[in-house]
């Protein structure tokens, strides 16, 4: 008997990027699937560590070393966070399928100083977490998504970016450096630091990344072999909703570092309702919309509220978002 087929699984080398990898090999082998060789690939947005992502080409900057290596025949399957991925993908590349979804909430950390974690009570809402952080607080962040709605709530706060591995970002909190952070709770859910959540952000009042809390996994497209042992893993509630949401991203033409939140979630049987929403960069405008259809159209009904998006102004949103990133990257419009 030939031995199975081991699968070469191609993954950035943070804590979380491992973390999900390994979530990933595991669900493969637990399904008898075939064993995989975790590949470290070093990515350009783990080289440009200092810099903010909208000012050197947003989160494509990790995936695209991976995509590459998928082409080249290097590795067999890819594993990323779904919100870092592009609308489109490469010609020849698909994502094959994608783990059971975390929250997909947005969370704010405080200090431990200020809320210890697991001991005191966690906010019952927006109005009491302002309370605690004041009017004017020193935030880090680098998602402009984050940073548009955030300014909605808190019209007085800074935002500084924020990058590096999780444990690099809480030492910083720690230290005094921030006021309050914003992650994604199944980041911190993942690294076993779902204590330190001090508030989940409603949906109302943050939408999340389209995408957020879900794992994907990305393979060339005619590997028929890998994409049926993918298939095995594949949690459908979350892949109807990643085609939602990107079927939503793909008809506005936007992309990772774009003021714009999404967020399907199965209802009945086998339906589906989507939230979403484009956002000034300022928070001076925000456009929502909502929808519900079949799990069966979950990327015709991303794009049915796509349009209604547009219609309600966001595409001029977008376009100022668009202006302004050009303006910081130093090219023209």
């Amino acid at each position: 008997m030939q031995p199975p087929r081991i699968l070469r699984l191609g993954t950035r080398g943070s804590q979380l990027a491992l973390y999900q990898a390994r979530s990933v090999a595991s669900r493969l082998a637990e399904t008898g699937g075939p064993p995989c060789e975790i590949v470290v690939i070093r990515t350009s947005g783990d080289r440009l560590q200092e810099a903010p992502l909208s000012e050197v080409g947003g989160k494509r900057l990790f995936v695209k070393e991976l995509e590459d290596a998928l082409l080249k025949g290097e590795i067999d399957l890819a594993v990323h966070s779904s919100k870092d991925m592009p609308a489109a993908l490469p010609d020849g590349l698909a994502i094959a399928g994608v783990l059971p979804r975390d929250d997909p909430r947005d969370a704010v950390v405080l200090p431990s100083a200020v809320e210890p974690p697991g001991v005191s009570a966690r906010f019952s809402g927006v109005d009491e977490l302002v309370a605690i952080i004041g009017q004017t607080p020193l935030i880090g962040t680098s998602s402009v998504r984050r940073i548009a709605q955030l300014k909605r709530l808190l019209p007085g706060a800074r935002f500084v970016p924020m990058r590096g591995n999780l444990d690099t970002r809480l030492r910083k909190l720690d230290s005094g450096e921030h006021h309050a952070i914003v992650l994604a709770a199944a980041g911190l859910g993942r690294l076993g630091f779902g204590s330190r959540i001090s508030f989940a952000l409603p949906v109302t009042a943050c939408v999340p990344a389209p995408g957020q809390g879900i794992i994907a996994i990305e393979i060339r497209d005619g590997d028929a072999p890998v994409r049926q042992a993918v298939a095995a893993i594949t949690d459908p509630d979350a892949a109807a909703a990643l085609d939602a949401e990107r079927g939503l991203v793909e008809a506005l033409g936007g992309g990772c570092q774009t003021p714009i939140g999404a967020l399907a979630t199965p209802v009945g049987d086998d339906g589906l309702e989507i939230v979403a929403a484009v956002i000034a960069l300022d928070g001076s405008r925000i456009v929502r919309a909502t929808d519900r259809g079949s799990i069966a159209e979950a990327a015709a009904l991303g794009q049915r509220v796509a349009e209604r998006l547009i219609a309600d102004g966001a595409a001029d949103i977008l376009e100022e978002a668009r202006r302004a990133q050009c303006a910081v990257e130093g090219i023209q419009p």
